[in-house]
């Protein structure tokens, strides 16, 4: 895996005469782990390069053309021979579009060391906004840069993880050139009136005129102005290389950064505190966030910039902890921050390598997005949701659930009416935060598919599945509703997942959709009806009025018909209805407390019976061992024999089966007993679950699962 650094045009990789770009890169890349697989592309005329490997792109002198195209167009054409995995921007948003274009499927990561506003290509909210669509990463020097990038964005960019702050770097000195330290007060940086040069030449010549045991160094040029100190004890040294102002540092005792311009960074106070300089800095820009002790100035003037200086030279004890801080507390190593630029790295690269290894997939992060209810108070604590939820940490996952609707219900506003504006936020966060290896949705309606293309750009690793439990029937209700929503986002995921078998699903044309069973889960499913004598022949109910918790007035369908046929055909029967003629649906623990005292539980669900289709309430029934009554259509004789359900035609033939039933108490537990335990040993969340991930990362699993017979 091979990284491309692609410089600014004439930013000068060379010892000779370089600026902090190229010090920064340099630095950085020399102790990366991927030093190996670093190139370097930039142009310059200097013979001494850093020993980076580097590849110079020369130019022809053409008027008629843009140097800067040319530029990209080159190294465009260099890069095809190494086969980069990343090219990494230095400082120079304009290239970006163009190498966008030209190689659509690399990636692409962008370091500003500028104000982002005041380069082209990331002046207008429209450039930068096409930035955070093109860049994997975008990277900032300091805090106030990244927050320069966001000036006039929308506040969904705020907590983008694509923005991250890389502070700058420099070699930390030993405490014991503290014991070196000369007279002297320094200046690094252009001679002009942005660095603040003018009012430290008015301010130093006062200062050495007061203390002449004490010697000003000025390092720097600036041709376009000219500003003059003149005094015996100010050495005005010109233009120094690199190494030559590190040695100047390490014997300084006052360094001064007086900025009247919103620095950026400020590698000169970095480099200052690292060599144990007691600093004085304003607070303009990203300057204070360059070292954790320092002198700030927060109006500059000549008087404000003359008594800080007196100061440290007056106060001994004052100047030399000062100094001694800077080097104590300084924390911004080359180390430390190549680690950091190594880590995004790593994070990207793994796109290239077998992620998922045994190893890993003992402990994998599965982000669980669905309708958890958190906002019913518990009144469907055995949802489906919380079984596959169980499944996943049984197997030694780390699991985190994500409960959309309850989420989106607390985030309605006016400025965002439906709440799913903030909850597609909050999931780009929460992921940023987990980075999970899996991402299972299930029934999560309000996470855009645009949402979940965004999220694979950015988590290349990550793995999605979708689950989906409602009704597939043709004739039955909300089909077309149910099939959108399925279709919505199964281009996006790996894999699909129906209660319904995807064999009969004429909409379904991919290989990625799979049948799941109803997980039972023993932490639900405690009762064993078949143990003892019940009160009530025939248990159902009706769920409708789920999120209110009573029934919905005027709420009905063809089970109501169905039902009333039953009850008048088996007379003597003592059956047990919720959800129907004003007798209200039942709930939480009052559920699992009446059907204790069933013998069968019917089977019935929404619309014709259809291959594999049931809802969840077979694994209420089956799992709490009461016998199970369900319709031959449903073709559940795959999985179960007549021993452990009982399966009907139609009502008379269902009538039947009842009283025959209720009239042979052997026969009833002996369903009942079998029922559950083969439900509970085949149908199970553990397996459920595991056959999620197994198919979602397509893994091969040598024996099938019963449902896959």
């Amino acid at each position: 895996m091979k990284i491309a650094i692609l410089l600014p045009y004439k930013e000068n990789f060379s010892s000779e005469y370089p600026g902090a770009v190229s010090l920064f890169v340099n630095e950085t890349s020399q102790i990366s782990k991927y030093k190996k697989n670093i190139v370097v592309f930039g142009n310059t005329k200097f013979k001494k390069k850093f020993k980076i490997r580097y590849v110079n792109i020369n130019l022809s002198r053409n008027p008629l053309a843009s140097q800067t195209k040319s530029y990209v167009n080159r190294f465009i054409n260099l890069q095809k021979k190494f086969k980069f995995s990343i090219i990494e921007v230095h400082n120079r948003p304009s290239y970006i579009n163009q190498l966008q274009k030209k190689l659509p499927h690399k990636i692409l990561s962008l370091y500003f060391h500028n104000d982002p506003l005041s380069m082209d290509g990331s002046k207008s909210i429209e450039d930068r906004k096409k930035l955070l669509k093109k860049c994997y990463k975008i990277i900032f020097n300091s805090n106030w840069s990244k927050k320069r990038f966001l000036e006039g964005l929308e506040n969904k960019f705020v907590n983008s993880h694509k923005l991250v702050v890389f502070f700058q770097s420099a070699k930390k000195s030993n405490k014991s050139i503290l014991n070196h330290k000369k007279n002297w007060i320094t200046f690094v940086g252009k001679l002009n009136r942005a660095k603040g040069y003018d009012i430290f030449a008015k301010s130093i010549n006062n200062i050495l005129n007061k203390y002449p045991d004490w010697k000003a160094k000025v390092i720097g040029d600036e041709k376009r102005e000219k500003i003059f100190l003149k005094h015996k004890n100010a050495d005005l040294m010109g233009f120094l290389n690199h190494e030559e102002v590190l040695k100047i540092f390490k014997k300084t005792s006052i360094a001064v950064v007086c900025s009247r311009w919103e620095e950026p960074f400020g590698r000169t106070s970095l480099e200052a505190s690292a060599n144990g300089c007691a600093v004085i800095i304003t607070n303009k820009g990203g300057l204070p966030e360059t070292i954790t002790n320092a002198k700030i100035i927060k109006k500059l003037n000549q008087s404000n910039l003359e008594k800080n200086i007196r100061l440290l030279i007056n106060n001994k004890n004052q100047r030399k902890t000062l100094q001694r801080k800077s080097i104590e507390n300084f924390y911004l190593t080359h180390e430390y921050v190549t680690k950091k630029i190594d880590d995004y790295r790593d994070e990207k690269l793994q796109l290239n390598k077998s992620f998922f290894t045994k190893k890993n997939l003992s402990n994998l992060r599965i982000l669980h997005i669905t309708n958890f209810n958190e906002r019913l108070d518990g009144r469907l604590f055995f949802n489906t949701g919380r079984r596959i939820n169980n499944g996943f940490i049984r197997q030694g996952h780390s699991v985190l659930g994500f409960s959309d609707r309850d989420i989106q219900k607390y985030y309605k506003s006016f400025q965002d009416f439906k709440g799913a504006k903030s909850l597609n936020d909050k999931l780009k966060k929460t992921c940023y935060n987990y980075k999970p290896d899996l991402i299972i949705l299930g029934h999560a309606d309000l996470i855009s598919a645009d949402q979940i293309s965004e999220l694979r750009e950015d988590y290349p690793n990550t793995r999605f599945g979708q689950w989906f439990l409602d009704p597939l029937n043709k004739n039955g209700p909300d089909y077309e509703r149910n099939k959108a929503r399925i279709l919505d986002k199964i281009n996006v995921v790996d894999a699909t997942f129906l209660t319904t078998s995807p064999s009969v699903l004429s909409f379904l044309n991919n290989n990625n959709s799979f049948y799941i069973p109803n997980p039972s889960d023993k932490a639900f499913e405690t009762l064993n009806n078949f143990n003892h004598a019940c009160n009530v022949d025939v248990f159902f109910a009706l769920s409708h009025g789920v999120h209110r918790g009573v029934l919905k007035s005027g709420k009905t369908d063809d089970r109501i018909i169905f039902l009333k046929d039953l009850i008048n055909k088996t007379p003597n029967v003592k059956f047990d209805i919720y959800g129907i003629d004003k007798i209200q649906p039942i709930w939480a623990d009052h559920y699992f407390k009446t059907i204790s005292n069933a013998k069968m539980g019917l089977n019935l669900s929404r619309g014709k019976a259809i291959k594999y289709y049931s809802s969840d309430r077979i694994t209420q029934i089956v799992g709490n061992g009461l016998v199970c009554l369900i319709d031959e259509k449903t073709k559940y004789q795959n999985f179960f024999n007549n021993n452990e359900m009982i399966f009907y035609k139609n009502t008379n033939d269902l009538s039947e089966k009842i009283l025959k039933t209720v009239s042979d108490e052997k026969f009833r537990k002996r369903i009942g007993k079998n029922g559950k335990e083969k439900y509970m040993k085949y149908f199970n969340s553990d397996l459920v679950s595991k056959y999620i991930i197994d198919k979602t990362l397509n893994l091969k699993n040598g024996k099938k699962y019963l449902w896959e017979n």
